[in-house]
């Protein structure tokens, strides 16, 4: 017969364990309203971005800026944004899958790594990878300086010919429960492109447009990893949220098992007692 003290016991726990994963699913639920505002308002700005990058993209040389150059690819630099902190569901799991495929598909190649998030840094630290840099804690607070600084050391490591090509590996957000794992080249620079029919009117660059895309290039750049990032930043407060609520439910379903359980042994030792009291009676009028 399961011993009753040992499964109040577990019953204390389950739930203890209950009321945490059910804090964990509020704070993520609040965390994640503030992300999808923070990717819905910086959505204008990126919009515009690459208004300003089409026209541009008509009126200069491909080759005319060391971002656009292309060249026989030897060495990669692979950006993996992952999470800080784990129980989120396969957040983190799916990213680190995106990045290997990478790797497994340039095997042949130089390979630079450049992690965001504490559980990458975790998860390169056992394999045979270069990690050049790392940025950690980045949830607490994400703005564009953050970008701002990814940027700078990719656009550096790139112009200065450490490596050719710029992949980056994140989650995009599609809801509350689908996040799915993006990789984007993001360097050399795609200048995007324009149907003929859509062309705008043509403008004169001041003080000309070689000198405008250099601007731009830098901050389209640095918008293309701060969207990343705010996606990212949303992906894992949802995926935390929707792992934390089915922790909740089977601490519930575990709870309402061991309490039958619990009942049914504890039914079982006062139907033994009466037995034993009934017997011991008849033994004594005997």
């Amino acid at each position: 017969m399961p011993n009753l003290k040992d499964i109040k016991r577990r019953i204390t726990s389950v739930t203890n364990t209950q009321q945490i994963t059910r804090a964990m699913k509020l704070v993520a639920a609040a965390k994640l309203r503030r992300a999808q505002d923070a990717v819905t308002a910086a959505r204008p700005y990126a919009e515009k971005v690459m208004e300003v990058m089409e026209s541009l993209s008509m009126r200069v040389d491909p080759q005319a800026h060391p971002m656009l150059t292309r060249r026989e690819v030897k060495n990669i630099l692979i950006l993996v944004m992952s999470g800080d902190k784990g129980l989120c569901g396969p957040f983190n799991s799916n990213v680190f899958k995106a990045a290997v495929e990478i790797l497994d598909e340039n095997e042949d190649k130089g390979i630079s790594i450049i992690v965001v998030g504490k559980k990458g840094v975790d998860f390169f630290r056992r394999r045979p990878y270069a990690v050049v840099d790392q940025f950690l804690e980045y949830g607490k607070n994400l703005d564009i300086s953050l970008a701002q600084k990814i940027a700078e050391v990719v656009a550096t490591m790139f112009m200065e010919e450490k490596v050719d090509q710029v992949y980056m590996v994140y989650n995009k957000f599609k809801n509350v429960v689908v996040q799915e794992p993006q990789t984007v080249s993001l360097l050399p620079t795609a200048l995007p492109s324009v149907e003929e029919e859509k062309r705008p009117v043509d403008y004169e660059y001041e003080p000309s447009a070689e000198v405008a895309l250099d601007g731009m290039l830098k901050r389209y750049m640095e918008n293309q990893i701060f969207q990343a990032l705010l996606e990212s930043a949303a992906s894992e407060n949802g995926s935390r949220m929707t792992a934390m609520d089915a922790a909740t439910k089977n601490a519930k379903e575990m709870i309402e098992g061991l309490t039958l359980v619990y009942n049914r042994a504890r039914q079982a030792a006062i139907t033994t007692e009466l037995i034993e009291v009934v017997t011991g009676a008849d033994a004594l009028e005997g």
